[in-house]
C-alpha cells in the first residue's frame, strides 16, 4: 500500500508542471434544449421528437465521477437500483428497472448487445468496465425488445466507448486514492487504488484510441465480519478507426479485462478463503457504408467470458457468444426515418458438456416526425429462436410536442411487448435444467409528459405499467427427494409506478437535478426492490475552474431473504449524502475530492453482508 501512495504522489508532483492548453468545462446538470438522444430510436434525432424519456449521461457529468464505478453513476438515476453497488468491491451487482429482475436489463456497448450466457441471469457484469472508457450513457426504460431483441424488458443501458476526434495525440491520465472502510471501521487507512491512462491518436483519415487501467482495493469484509476480501481489476482496450472516404468507415476494438476477487462463504454466511477469478475478451468490428438517403450497418462482435470459483464446491465456467446486427437507415425525408435489420446470436457455454443456443431475429422500425408536433416511433421483430421456436414483439410510441411561450411541452405515450429468452443455465445446466422452457413475455404500458423551457428547466413524469407472463422460477417439483427445476409459471405478475425527473438551474453557475420512484406490484415487489427511492444533486460552479456538488439518496424499506432460517427480512430505509470537489489547477490538470456517505449512514443493502461506511478518495486528471 505504501508503494502505492508514493506512486500516487510522485506522479501528483510531476503533473503540477504541465503547462497549460486544455480545458474541460464542468456541465453537469446543465439543461440543453438542442439535446440530441439516439438509443430509442438509432436515429440522432432531437429530444423533442424522442417518444422517451431518455435519460442522458453526458462526457462532462462522467467527469464528475472520477473514482467511482459505471454502477455507481447509473444508481443514481430514476426507475434503477443496482443492488451490491454500496458493499464491497467484490460484490455482485442486482439490476432492478421498475421492479423487474437482472435478466430484465439489457446491455449495448456501441450498439452491440453485450450478455453473460453462463451466468443464471444472463446479465453483463458492470464491474467489468471502466469508466476512462465511456464516452456517454444513454438509458431508456420500458420494453425495447423490437429494437434490440432479448432482456430489453425494462431498461436498456446503452454505452458509447471513447474515440479519437481530433488530429494529433493526446493523453489522459486519472489516478485516484481513497478509504475503503465500513460504518464501524473508521480508520481512514487507505486501501482503494485506481489507475487509468487513455492515448489517443488521429491523422487524417486514421483514428487510433488505446487505454488501459487498473483498480486495487483492500478494505472491506464480503460477509460481516473481521477480516478483508481483496479485489482487483485490470483491463486495456485499443479501437481503430478507418474512414476510407465520404461513404465507408470501418472501426475494429478489442477489450480485455481481468478480475480478481475474494469472497465469503453464502450458506451459511461466514468469513471463508474463497475467491473467484473472471476474464472477458471481446472484439468488435463496425463498419457504416453511406449512400444517398441512406446507410448500410454492420455490427459484429465476439465475446467470452471465463469464471472460476475457488470454494467448497469449486466450479468455472467458459462462455462464448457471437453477434451479428446488420440494418439499413434509411431517411426518406424530413419526417419519415426506417430501419429494417437482421440479429443474430450464437451462444455457447461449457457446462459437463458444451451446449449452445441460437437466434435469428429479423426487425423493422419507423420514425414518424411532423411539422406539427406528432411523433410516432413504431417497431416490430420476429425472434426465431432454435429451442423453443418463435416469438413476435411488437411496440407503438407515439408523442406530441406544443411550443409555449418560454419552451415546449410533450405528451408521451407507448405500448410496448418485450421477451427474455430462458439461458443456457436455465436449459442445460446442472441444476433444475429445463429444455422446454418457454421465454418470458412483458407488456408495458405508459404515458406522461415532458416539459422543457427555456429558463433552463426539464421537468418529466412518465407513469408506466408492466405486466410479466411466463416467468421463470426454479420451482421445487418433489420436496420429498429435493427436486427442484426451472419452470414457466401460469401466474401474471403485475407492477406499476411514477418517475418524475427534474433539471434545474435556479441562478447561473447553479444546477440542481432531483428525481423520485415510486414501483409496486399486487403480487409484493422482489427481494431488494425498493417501493420508494429519491436522488437528488445541487452543483455549483465557481469561476469555471472550481466545482462543488451535494447529492442525496433516500431508499426505501425493502424485503430481503434470510437464508438461514428461510424467513423474509424487512431492512429499513435509509440515506446517504455525498459531496464533491473539484479545482482545475491549470487547463491540463486537475484534482478532486470526494466524501460518500458523510453522516456514516449504518444501513444493510444486502443482509447478513457488509456495506460502506464514511469514505474519502483524493484523484487527479492530467491532460497531456
Amino acid at each position: 500500500m505504501n508503494k502505492n501512495v508514493k506512486i500516487f504522489c510522485a506522479c501528483l508532483a510531476v503533473c503540477t508542471g504541465v503547462s497549460a492548453q486544455y480545458q474541460e468545462k464542468d456541465t453537469t446538470g446543465l439543461v440543453q434544449l438542442d439535446e440530441v438522444v439516439v438509443s430509442d430510436s438509432r436515429f440522432a434525432l432531437k429530444r423533442e421528437n424522442s417518444g422517451k424519456t431518455v435519460i442522458s449521461i453526458s462526457a462532462a457529468e462522467l467527469a464528475q465521477f472520477q473514482g467511482r464505478s459505471v454502477a455507481e453513476i447509473i444508481n443514481r438515476k430514476s426507475g434503477i437500483e443496482i443492488n451490491g453497488s454500496r458493499s464491497n468491491a467484490g460484490q455482485n451487482f442486482s439490476i432492478y428497472a421498475r421492479g423487474g429482475n437482472n435478466r430484465q436489463v439489457l446491455v449495448l456497448i456501441d450498439d452491440i448487445q453485450v450478455s453473460d450466457p453462463s451466468s443464471i441471469s444472463g446479465q453483463y457484469d458492470l464491474r467489468l468496465l471502466n469508466l476512462a472508457q465511456i464516452e456517454n450513457i444513454e438509458i431508456i426504460k420500458g420494453a425495447a425488445s423490437t429494437l434490440y431483441g432479448n432482456s430489453a424488458a425494462t431498461a436498456v443501458i446503452y454505452i458509447t466507448t471513447k474515440t479519437a476526434k481530433e488530429d494529433g495525440v493526446s493523453a489522459t491520465v486519472e489516478s485516484s486514492i481513497g478509504t475503503d472502510q465500513s460504518q464501524n471501521n473508521q480508520d481512514y487507512n487507505v486501501a482503494d487504488f485506481s489507475n487509468a491512462i487513455t492515448i489517443q491518436a488521429k491523422k487524417d483519415k486514421l483514428s487510433i484510441l488505446a487505454s488501459g487501467g487498473h483498480q486495487f482495493t483492500d478494505g472491506l469484509s464480503a460477509a460481516i465480519g473481521e477480516e478483508s476480501d481483496l479485489f482487483s481489476k485490470l483491463d486495456g482496450s485499443v479501437k481503430l478507426g478507418y474512414q476510407f472516404n465520404d461513404r465507408f468507415n470501418v472501426t475494429l476494438a478489442t477489450y480485455y479485462t481481468k478480475m480478481a476477487s475474494d469472497y465469503d462463504n453464502g450458506f451459511p454466511i461466514e468469513d471463508a478463503d474463497f475467491n473467484f477469478d473472471s476474464e472477458q475478451s471481446r472484439f468488435a468490428l463496425s463498419s457504416v457504408y453511406k449512400y444517398g438517403k441512406g446507410s448500410i450497418n454492420a455490427n459484429v462482435a465476439f465475446n467470452q467470458i471465463i469464471r472460476t470459483f475457488v470454494s467448497n464446491f469449486p466450479s468455472e465456467f467458459d462462455s462464448e457468444s457471437i453477434i451479428i446486427d446488420v440494418f439499413n437507415k434509411y431517411i426518406f425525408n424530413d419526417t419519415f426515418y426506417t430501419i429494417l435489420g437482421v440479429n443474430a446470436i450464437d451462444a455457447t457455454t461449457v457446462f459437463t458438456e458444451e451446449q449452445n443456443t441460437t437466434s435469428v431475429d429479423p426487425y423493422a422500425n419507423a420514425v414518424y416526425v411532423s411539422d406539427f408536433g406528432l411523433n410516432v416511433n413504431a417497431s416490430l421483430r420476429l425472434n426465431n429462436h432454435s429451442e423453443y421456436g418463435n416469438n413476435l414483439v411488437y411496440s407503438l410510441n407515439p408523442s406530441y410536442n406544443i411550443a409555449t411561450k418560454s419552451g415546449s411541452i410533450k405528451f408521451l405515450g407507448s405500448y410496448a411487448t418485450s421477451f427474455i429468452a430462458p439461458n443456457l443455465s436455465q436449459l442445460f445446466g446442472p441444476f433444475g435444467a429445463n429444455a422446454d422452457l418457454n421465454p418470458e413475455e412483458n407488456t408495458t404500458v405508459e404515458g406522461g409528459f415532458e416539459y422543457n423551457s427555456s429558463k433552463a428547466i426539464r421537468l418529466s413524469v412518465v407513469y408506466f405499467q408492466r405486466n410479466e407472463q411466463e416467468r421463470i422460477r426454479f420451482v421445487n417439483v418433489d420436496p420429498v427427494n429435493f427436486v427442484s427445476q426451472y419452470q414457466n409459471t401460469p401466474e401474471e405478475i403485475k407492477f406499476r409506478g411514477v418517475e418524475l425527473e427534474l433539471a434545474v438551474t435556479p441562478l447561473k453557475n447553479v444546477n440542481l437535478t432531483a428525481n423520485y420512484t415510486f414501483t409496486e406490484s399486487d403480487s409484493d415487489l422482489a427481494l431488494r426492490v425498493p417501493k420508494t427511492k429519491v436522488n437528488s444533486s445541487l452543483g455549483y460552479t465557481l469561476l469555471d475552474k472550481t466545482f462543488f456538488s451535494l447529492e442525496y439518496q433516500y431508499v426505501s424499506e425493502r424485503t430481503d431473504a434470510d437464508f438461514s432460517t428461510f424467513t423474509n427480512v424487512d431492512l429499513s430505509s435509509f440515506n446517504l449524502f455525498n459531496i464533491y470537489a473539484k479545482h482545475d489547477v491549470c487547463d491540463k490538470f486537475g484534482l478532486f475530492i470526494a466524501v460518500d456517505n458523510i453522516f456514516n449512514e449504518n444501513y444493510t443493502e444486502l443482509l447478513n453482508y457488509t456495506t460502506r461506511g464514511r469514505n474519502v478518495r483524493l484523484g487527479m486528471r492530467v491532460n497531456l
